[in-house]
């Protein structure tokens, strides 16, 4: 049986990481995607077990106690991280799974998945990133800021990720990821 393959795409806010995802996996129906946890409510029309899985602190903390994260972090009062036992099961199989995650946790997937492919989002300049957060409409002007003092760092670890994409011309960039899928998962 082939080997799976675990692809973790990360990017700064705004560099088009969840657009991309989307259209990819519209194209690559078998690509299996991982399912964060958070112990934030959902927002909007997000559900259980389809954008999140939203949990208890208490059952979080459990989890972190039991070593069932990949990785996870804290922010603004609310736990994220990524169960690790979905991906096992992909890549058991010998499937390839997706990670939407934030720089610093897929530099704690990589200590803990050897053969990991790390792909970075980017967008082609800070200018463009900056125009993209404003023109999403749901940020606050502080909220801006940082995120964009956040991308300078996040830029700076994504060079050192395998590939790096610059998401100029979306349907480029999506034939991009989709060939670096193709190629590291041996159907290419």
């Amino acid at each position: 049986m082939k080997e799976g393959r675990l692809f973790v795409i990360s990017a700064p806010s705004g560099a088009g990481k969840s657009t991309l995802i989307e259209r990819l996996r519209a194209l690559s129906p078998d690509l299996a995607y991982s399912i964060s946890c958070t112990t934030r409510q959902p927002r909007g029309d997000e559900k259980d077990g389809i954008h999140y899985y939203f949990l208890s602190r208490d059952r979080f903390e459990t989890m972190i106690r039991n070593d069932e994260f990949l990785e996870f972090k804290e922010v603004h009062g609310n736990f994220y991280g990524t169960p690790a036992e979905p991906v096992a099961e992909v890549l058991k199989r010998g499937g390839s799974i997706i990670l939407d995650i934030d720089v610093m946790g897929a530099l704690e997937v990589f200590k803990r998945v050897r053969n990991a492919v790390g792909v970075f989002i980017s967008a082609p300049d800070m200018e463009a990133l900056e125009k993209r957060l404003r023109a999403r409409g749901t940020d606050s002007e502080a909220s801006i800021q940082t995120r964009m003092r956040n991308a300078v760092r996040e830029i700076e670890i994504g060079s050192s990720f395998q590939y790096q994409i610059v998401n100029d011309d979306l349907e480029r960039a999506v034939k991009d990821l989709a060939s670096i899928i193709r190629k590291e998962s041996g159907l290419s």
